[in-house]
């Protein structure tokens, strides 16, 4: 099957599981995996940030983050189609007790004027604003990215308010590998950080959080909460230094990929692109024109061997990653084509 639903499909490489099979280990809760120090170590390191936590998923992450910022009862600003808000189980209210305060965007990327505009101070009828949080690349915009002079503009603004700024940074090598700048410059300003090692970067499990140590520290109390206290974890955190180290330097092909892919969807009848807002690995498509149906579609390309998701009814995401070269990307294209015409 060629998979395009997701960078999370990705398979770890014959190195990464030579490295889980020969990782050093000890108990994590105990603070003695050798191999999760080194990960955590090196990923605070990469960042810039003082310190780094391991946890098992980006969602436990984006949590630990916002619970670190917030106090029950208050407001939590974000863009309209954040990950936070719609792919995350309402954790935000959940976990940390705070509510969501969304800013409609039309490319993802918030700007401090729109921000601004919706602070809240404490007061006896609102609730009052808690944190900023910005989503970089924004998925469902299409893997766009944030511009550097943005996200300063957006913390000055926060930091002037005593409002701290959290980066869902999932995909953000994408953002440093597209812009051609290392990581710890992107995420200088903000309180904390969150990626994801099994995203593009393919490790199979993992994402880091990243910040002071203060707040570091008490996310490892957090992370306990939520049932991510691991054990042995160092089979895992074996892979993750490998994706960390080696793949950010095949992201510049799944871009191009992702470029090629969404130029010759274009040529497809019905499908609607707009090529400009392709900046990383993530192509977003509008099918309304073909006359056929997100479902259907999708099973279609299944039956020939395709895999590509609809994110709503008219419009479907696909997504490159070094398990897709480009010639499986041109069988996708093929396979759509052929779905396509038979209508």
């Amino acid at each position: 099957m060629i998979d395009l639903r997701s960078d999370t499909v990705t398979k770890p490489t014959a190195a990464m599981r030579a490295a889980m099979a020969n990782a050093e280990v000890g108990d994590d809760v105990y603070g003695e995996d050798p191999t999760i120090n080194r990960l955590e170590q090196r990923a605070a390191e990469t960042v810039g940030k003082e310190a780094a936590l391991f946890v098992p998923t980006g969602t436990m992450g984006n949590t630990i983050a916002i619970k670190l910022h917030t106090e029950h009862g208050q407001e939590v600003v974000c863009d309209s189609r954040a990950h936070l808000l719609d792919w995350e189980l309402s954790m935000v209210a959940w976990f940390s007790g705070c509510v969501i305060r969304a800013i409609p965007t039309e490319d993802g990327i918030l700007r401090w004027s729109q921000i601004r505009k919706v602070v809240r101070p404490l007061g006896p009828h609102s609730a009052p604003t808690g944190c900023i949080e910005i989503e970089n690349t924004h998925n469902m915009a299409g893997g766009r990215i944030y511009p550097l002079e943005v996200i300063e503009e957006i913390c000055s603004g926060a930091h002037d308010a005593g409002l701290p700024v959290h980066m869902d940074g999932a995909r953000v090598f994408n953002a440093a590998a597209a812009m051609g700048r290392p990581v710890r410059d992107i995420v200088a300003h903000v309180d904390t950080v969150m990626f994801c090692l099994s995203k593009a970067l393919g490790a199979p499990v993992g994402s880091m959080l990243a910040g002071t140590a203060e707040k570091i520290a008490k996310g490892r109390l957090y992370r306990k909460r939520l049932g991510g206290g691991m054990r042995q974890a160092g089979v895992l955190a074996a892979a993750g230094l490998l994706a960390l180290e080696e793949s950010p330097k095949l992201l510049t092909q799944d871009h191009a990929n992702a470029r090629w892919l969404a130029s010759e969807l274009q040529k497809l009848r019905g499908i609607q692109i707009h090529l400009s807002a392709i900046e990383t690995n993530i192509v977003i498509f509008d099918i309304s024109g073909t006359g056929m149906s997100v479902a259907d579609i999708s099973r279609e390309l299944r039956s020939r061997g395709v895999l590509i998701n609809g994110i709503n009814d008219r419009q479907m995401r696909a997504v490159t990653h070094y398990d897709v070269d480009r010639d499986a990307c041109a069988s996708a294209v093929a396979a759509l084509r052929e779905v396509l015409s038979s209508q």
